[in-house]
């Protein structure tokens, strides 16, 4: 058992939850307290909804890590889900820590260290500015697309990865960043990479993957973030000898 405070102020600490720049919902760091204030276990999981809430509290967790917080949306009035989500946390005594851009750019515990650590790839340097903060990591390799397609497959459990052969069959710099980035297909180009890793992007960046002469590996947003979470609680288990589970909800997404 450890004070939540001393957990938080660690998390704070090894995430630079307060130097580093991130969208205002995500209102990183401690979101919900818990009222003995103490942690004796912890659950990981990539969204702190409703369903997550439910099943982190039947593992007898009293301490939530997600990347994706509750506050996404802004201010809100607290009916329907939203006053269901933070009833039955403050009713199980189930404190909710987030952590989202600072976790993706960690560079051990992060989404996207931990993928190129999956596929056996060494970053070599940072990927993607937001604000002056790289998130994402880019990788010297030389390996056929086809390899790597396998690699980031048996990363993700066997998942589905879509995509778009628009570069190189060999690869020589692979550029990875999690999630939602694949909007950045422009930025990836610009930044020297052949071959660009990530979750999810809209329609047109495959196209345009294709005119920029680029390859995009598309593992999903959800998949490709459950890395971080987990890299996080088995910190924290290393660290302060707290047990931690995974609360898996894909979306498929």
């Amino acid at each position: 058992m450890h004070p939540l405070s001393v957990i938080t102020d660690h998390l704070d600490s090894t995430l630079r939850i307060r130097e580093l720049p991130d969208y205002p919902g995500a209102m990183n760091g401690l979101q919900l307290e818990n009222r003995k204030r103490e942690v004796t276990r912890v659950a990981a999981a990539v969204d702190a909804t409703l369903p997550v809430v439910r099943k982190a509290v039947a593992t007898r967790a009293d301490l939530l890590l997600v990347h994706h917080g509750m506050f996404w949306n802004g201010a809100q009035p607290w009916t329907g889900p939203v006053f269901e989500r933070l009833h039955h946390a403050m009713e199980h005594d189930l404190a909710i820590y987030s952590a989202h851009l600072p976790l993706d750019a960690h560079p051990t515990l992060g989404n996207n260290a931990r993928i190129a650590q999956a596929l056996g790839l060494t970053p070599t340097s940072g990927f993607l500015d937001y604000k002056g903060m790289f998130v994402g990591v880019a990788c010297e390799a030389e390996l056929a697309l086809d390899d790597l397609l396998a690699r980031f497959s048996a990363a993700l459990g066997g998942n589905r990865v879509h995509v778009c052969a628009g570069g190189p069959q060999v690869t020589q710099r692979i550029g990875i960043s999690s999630g939602g980035s694949g909007s950045e297909v422009a930025a990836a180009a610009r930044a020297g990479v052949d071959t660009f890793i990530t979750g999810e992007g809209p329609h047109w960046s495959y196209t345009l993957a294709e005119e920029l002469g680029i390859n995009v590996l598309y593992g999903g947003h959800y998949a490709t973030e459950t890395f971080g979470v987990k890299a996080l609680a088995e910190h924290l288990e290393e660290r302060f000898g707290l047990p931690w589970c995974f609360v898996d909800h894909p979306t498929g997404l």
